[in-house]
């Protein structure tokens, strides 16, 4: 199976470098007031795909941290279970036992 997943990316790989080397030809993107950029057509790609990827990940950034919020929240107004030994310094500390949380969508 390992073998088969490096050849998968091997294959990947190869595929975007013949892509690279086929589209060596200059572009030309235009901006506004008469200003542009000429750039090898596979770099004008990258950068859109880039570009895309940074404006997706700033636009899911608020619903993360709301969905955070609520999760920090949710547990420090969750009580420990009922019956739930209480620690004491001569004690050892126990395995970390996880608060019961709620799923929420998205989590």
């Amino acid at each position: 199976m390992r073998y088969l997943l490096w050849l998968l990316k091997a294959a990947i790989f190869f595929t975007l470098f013949a892509f690279a080397l086929n589209n060596q030809h200059d572009a030309t993107v235009y901006f506004f007031f008469g200003t542009s950029w000429r750039a090898p057509l596979v770099l004008v790609v990258l950068a859109a795909f880039a570009g895309g990827m940074v404006v997706g990940a700033l636009g899911m950034l608020p619903g993360w941290w709301r969905h955070r919020r609520a999760a920090a929240q949710q547990s420090a107004l969750t009580p420990p279970p009922a019956g739930a030994p209480t620690a004491s310094p001569a004690a050892p500390p126990g395995p970390a036992v996880e608060p019961m949380i709620p799923r929420q969508h998205g989590l």
